[in-house]
């Protein structure tokens, strides 16, 4: 069991009045999470919606029928509550209507979860992303020196509970999280018709990882239209596979301002789509590994210590580039990430001239864990 930074924050929410909504990527531990928090409650109710019994008397369904339904629990655990229709009302119901119990939710994907409970529940929800094991977190378990001996094996097998907690059937474990769970919301989907380009377009990204991706040169690749392409990119971001990192430009006439780069929320996938798991002294992809695996978890970090900067890459024309970058209040700040922590970096003179309130850091292996942490 690891200690989730998530459990003591959303502690503090409980008897608040208003639901607690959890989302995040498949397998990374939130019904774990959310039965953690009800062992404080006397008569907890747990209602899992893959059962088509739960997820049938959820939907339509009316205050009279909620009461009986739930009776006298103390609190309503909604676990993959994105296979309720209408659930947005349902939960609207209970949290108006009952206000004696407390409501947790969970659901895998945004697809229709958000937009189910956004407008019903407005007002009336903490909503909490759950992702894959964070290096704090990680760190806190293993501690300092174990943590730093596994470096390698994370930036190759990621991050996720299972694979930390089962060492030596990462391949077995990964290859099955890619191969079921990663797809199961998104083949659900009604827009998906072709899985397979689905399959092509996570291999194209996932050996793109670290580079501009252009949206004209997948769709030659794979063979659809740049418009599917961008559908099937919102809906991988949807269902937590991947994330955009978007360019930043203010001043420079020659700066990028329309293309993207994205990444993977975990390492161990990416290399999973791509059947690649060789040590790092047999890789030619380092760089990209460890850039995936920084601004991954950085993200992580922010998000669990309610710390939102908007974030960014940044290149020119030229081909003169920044890895990765925060704004945060109008103060701009800058990171190169290096693997060798001897490998000599500079900045671009001309970002650094247009850019004058910013600053700059070089991350590496030596001194990556106050990037990843709050110490």
């Amino acid at each position: 069991m690891y200690e989730r930074i998530l459990k003591g924050i959303i502690g503090q929410k409980v008897n608040t009045g208003k639901a607690i909504i959890i989302i995040g990527p498949r397998q990374t531990g939130k019904t774990t999470l959310l039965h953690s928090i009800t062992q404080g409650f006397k008569n907890p109710l747990f209602l899992d919606c893959d059962d088509k019994l739960v997820s049938d008397m959820l939907t339509e369904t009316n205050t009279e029928k909620l009461k009986q339904l739930i009776t006298n629990a103390d609190v309503v655990f909604i676990d993959e509550a994105q296979r309720v229709k209408n659930i947005g009302i349902t939960l609207k119901i209970i949290t108006d209507q009952i206000k004696t119990t407390q409501l947790l939710v969970s659901g895998s994907s945004s697809l229709e979860l958000l937009s189910e409970v956004n407008e019903p529940l407005t007002g009336r929800k903490w909503e909490y992303m759950l992702y894959p094991i964070s290096w704090e977190e990680f760190n806190s378990k293993a501690g300092y020196l174990k943590s730093l001996q596994q470096l390698e094996q994370r930036l190759i097998f990621g991050m996720y509970p299972d694979v930390l907690n089962n060492p030596g059937n990462e391949i077995a474990i990964l290859k099955q999280l890619s191969d079921s769970y990663l797809y199961k919301d998104l083949l659900a989907y009604q827009g998906i018709r072709k899985p397979e380009i689905i399959e092509k377009l996570l291999k194209a990204l996932a050996l793109q990882i670290g580079n501009e991706v252009s949206y004209n040169e997948l769709a030659n690749l794979i063979g659809v239209d740049k418009n599917t392409i961008n559908t099937y990119i919102d809906l991988l971001e949807k269902t937590f596979i991947v994330f955009r990192l978007n360019p930043f430009s203010r001043n420079l006439r020659n700066e990028i301002k329309t293309s993207r780069k994205i990444f993977f929320y975990d390492n161990g996938i990416r290399n999973a789509l791509i059947a690649n798991y060789n040590p790092l002294g047999f890789r030619n992809d380092v760089g990209a590994l460890w850039e995936n695996f920084l601004i991954s978890e950085r993200m992580k970090r922010n998000h669990y210590h309610s710390y939102y900067p908007n974030t960014y890459f940044w290149r020119t024309a030229q081909q003169q580039e920044i890895d990765y970058i925060e704004d945060w209040g109008g103060q701009l700040h800058a990171f190169e990430f290096k693997w060798n922590p001897s490998k000599k970096v500079k900045f671009p003179t001309s970002f650094l001239e247009t850019y004058p309130e910013n600053k700059t850091t070089i991350i590496h292996r030596d001194n990556f864990i106050e990037f990843l942490t709050t110490t």
